[in-house]
């Protein structure tokens, strides 16, 4: 596969959900803890702390739930192989259901950045602050 970013729709979709979700995973993080800095003036273990709050699987699986009617028929599609791909880990202190939706939001997540979407990723990630 071409390394090229942004990626083609199909090279995107090539990819398993899970590697959609790892990547999603990291620029769900990098955004949430990119907004708490610009916003607050904190210490890192208060910033830490807001931001788990938004990252953690329940936080995630809720905000999957709400987006799930705005997604197009892609964006379903991968959030429904990211809910329901079979990860071996699992979060402690989650149920497994919220995690499996969180797997999904993270997989939609990273496919709109993978793809170059980033209007529509910014619009996802602002919905949760």
């Amino acid at each position: 596969m071409d390394a090229t970013f942004p990626m083609a729709e199909k090279d995107a979709l090539n990819l398993s959900a899970l590697s959609l979700a790892y990547v999603g995973d990291a620029v769900h993080s990098l955004y949430i803890r990119t907004k708490l800095v610009t916003e607050h003036d904190g210490k890192p273990q208060l910033l830490h702390g807001m931001a788990s709050s938004c990252v953690k699987a329940s936080a995630q699986a809720e905000l999957g739930e709400r987006l799930l009617e705005e997604f197009t028929d892609t964006e379903r599609s991968v959030y429904m192989r990211g809910r329901n791909g079979s990860a071996k880990h699992r979060a402690k202190n989650q149920t497994p259901a919220d995690y499996r939706k969180a797997t999904g939001l993270e997989a939609v997540l990273g496919y709109l950045y993978l793809t170059g979407q980033t209007e529509r990723l910014k619009k996802f990630l602002e919905t949760q602050l």
